[in-house]
């Protein structure tokens, strides 16, 4: 059974990337999500197997998204992504629950990694 994944980032190209990615490698887009706030609403409503998380996003950031989400759902299988100079945000996501992540710009095949150890 494909796993179903939520893709959160503010910049819709990079949305359409990661879900290209996904797809191709037989996982499942559930939903998408533009910033923290939809992202928090997506995970409640979608319930996915796994979130994709850009730290850096308008109205709530990841960081505040994925406390939110480890809120409700202690369980939640969540990896950040960030841009390149971002370590303290890295280190903090992490210590917040995020189970891994990705730096930017992307590769496939650390994309399929990093979601391959968390999800399989």
């Amino acid at each position: 059974m494909a796993k179903n994944i939520l893709i959160c980032d503010d910049a819709a190209f990079m949305r359409m990337m990661i879900k290209d990615i996904l797809t191709k490698n037989g996982y499942n887009v559930a939903g998408e999500a533009e910033n923290g706030a939809r992202a928090v609403e997506q995970y409640s409503a979608l319930k996915p197997d796994l979130v994709l998380m850009d730290i850096t996003m308008p109205e709530m950031d990841g960081i505040q998204a994925l406390k939110k989400i480890k809120e409700s759902d202690p369980g939640a299988m969540v990896i950040m992504c960030s841009a390149m100079g971002q370590q303290a945000m890295v280190i903090e996501s992490i210590q917040s629950g995020a189970k891994d992540f990705i730096v930017k710009p992307f590769q496939a095949d650390r994309v399929i990694e990093a979601v391959k150890k968390v999800v399989g």
